[in-house]
């Protein structure tokens, strides 16, 4: 539907360490605002737009509710300052989310600080390997779901992760030796082209990536001897 790569053509000092280093002029905000915008003119049918944490800014909820007219799920760190009522919201009367007491899956009605309108806010409390509990705040703009709608609605945003694991470990993104911005385009460009034909192959085969590329790799190898031993028979036989 559409990517776009981060050029940092910018020089800027780091004030801390006082070295040099380059920059975007466009920050991931703005160019998460622009795809979200694409997408729209494109007709790519959707009602939710689900973000990681570093996206979940007031702008960007703005943006997809006011602009887009579209709704949005979005993770809260524990920092951000919501108002619990209108009243609350005017008097200027914040409270960080992870001083409320809220129970687990049952939303309640807030004004974030910097939204306008009014988002439904839900605590989950999770269970990691090790035994021990974690939170996560999740704040939507649909305020006809309830908690279990909400989670489950985000957890589809999940299915990114395993994309960004298939594009690097099986299409070869990580192994890019380029070295300019021309070069890197392209090659970023090819492995979603691979991506995109391993999950046609995928659908044809019942097999998962992984499993199609040591095919591949099985098949290329197989090629690859038996040209050598065309080559060189008596060396081999030997």
């Amino acid at each position: 539907m559409g990517f776009e790569l981060v050029r940092k053509t910018e020089h800027d000092t780091d004030p801390k360490s006082g070295k040099e280093k380059r920059r975007s002029n466009r920050t991931k905000n703005e160019m998460y605002r622009e795809l979200m915008q694409q997408a729209v003119q494109n007709r790519i049918p959707f009602k939710y737009a689900l973000t990681d944490i570093w996206l979940a800014s007031a702008e960007n909820m703005t943006f997809v509710k006011i602009t887009l007219e579209k709704e949005f799920v979005m993770p809260l760190k524990g920092n951000r300052k919501v108002a619990l009522s209108v009243d609350a919201k005017q008097t200027g009367r914040y409270q960080r989310v992870d001083t409320l007491e809220l129970e687990p899956l049952k939303p309640v009605t807030e004004y974030l600080e910097g939204v306008e309108f009014a988002l439904l806010l839900v605590k989950q409390v999770f269970t990691n390997e090790d035994g021990s509990t974690g939170i996560l705040y999740r704040v939507t703009s649909d305020t006809t779901l309830d908690g279990y709608g909400i989670t489950a609605i985000y957890q589809k945003r999940w299915n990114v992760e395993p994309y960004h694991k298939s594009l690097k470990q099986n299409a070869s993104l990580e192994k890019s030796p380029t070295q300019t911005v021309a070069t890197q385009t392209n090659h970023f460009f090819a492995a979603l082209c691979g991506y995109i034909k391993l999950e046609l192959l995928k659908g044809a085969t019942k097999l998962n990536h992984l499993a199609l590329k040591s095919k591949l790799y099985l098949c290329a190898i197989r090629s690859a001897y038996a040209a050598l031993r065309e080559l060189s028979p008596a060396q081999l036989a030997a």
